[in-house]
């Protein structure tokens, strides 16, 4: 089932359309940092791109991204609302050689550009474990688990399934080299939306990828996938055919996904 948006999953436990976040009162048509407080603490867009640090390391935390919400007085052209607009480029979902299926830009991407939204149906950590142990190892695995590391050493988890109800960010294959990279990015409440954003200017015709571990534009050990698997898990991991120079030969790994809680 095709969906734009992620949706509660089958338990209904976590609604990522549930307004729990308070709105600004900026009269104006445009929120502006400082005044505004949804930007006050937030990463703020620079037109309809985020703003990217020069240099991937430059600060030890990347700032949170919050956008204006629906509760907000400012209007629908305010430039705090991007991830919330939804798919705007022109994409197309075509068959690989090697790798299934894959999705393609029609349209060149500036660099900072939001591209389209990992979507899917939202679950609790049981849920995603059990879902996960359900499956067999020849079934492909869509289930994507994002961490942020918070700066009291907390972290938080989001799992998104779109294996069911989805849209068209699970035809995305994985790149040691990707040209997009994911940011968490909250409008009405603590859930997420898992986007997708160029890392690089994309041409026209150019496939669209991004490094399912999380490496990419993060600090080693951000990621918890194993880089040295013990020898009874190779045989769960499944090949890469992304032909960087860098590859890894495997799809990433993280056996905390297959294990029981």
């Amino acid at each position: 089932q095709y969906s734009p948006d992620s949706v509660a999953g089958a338990d209904g436990q976590m609604d990522p359309s549930e307004v729990t976040f308070p709105g600004c009162s900026c009269r104006s048509s445009s929120c502006l940092p400082p005044q505004c407080p949804c930007l006050r603490r937030s990463h703020s867009y620079s037109g309809l791109c985020l703003r990217l640090p020069e240099q991937q390391h430059q600060q030890p935390f990347s700032r949170p991204v919050f956008e204006c919400n629906s509760l907000c007085s400012c209007g629908e052209g305010c430039q705090n609302r991007l991830v919330q607009r939804g798919l705007q480029l022109r994409l197309q979902v075509f068959r690989t050689a090697r790798k299934g299926w894959g999705v393609r830009a029609l349209q060149p991407v500036p660099r900072g550009s939001f591209v389209c939204e990992y979507a899917g149906e939202v679950l609790p950590l049981a849920e995603a474990h059990r879902r996960i142990q359900a499956q067999a190892p020849e079934q492909p695995n869509y289930i994507i688990v994002v961490r942020e590391h918070l700066h009291d050493g907390r972290v938080m988890e989001t799992f998104v399934d779109p294996t069911r109800v989805g849209n068209v960010g699970r035809f995305l294959n994985h790149s040691c080299e990707p040209n997009l990279f994911m940011v968490p990015v909250r409008v009405d409440s603590m859930v997420p939306k898992l986007a997708l954003f160029a890392a690089a200017d994309i041409s026209a015709g150019e496939e669209l990828t991004y490094d399912y571990s999380g490496r990419f534009h993060n600090f080693p050990g951000a990621s918890r996938e194993q880089s040295q698997p013990v020898e009874e898990e190779n045989s769960l991991r499944k090949p890469c055919y992304c032909g960087s120079r860098t590859c890894a030969s495997f799809l990433p790994w993280d056996s905390s996904l297959f294990s029981t809680p």
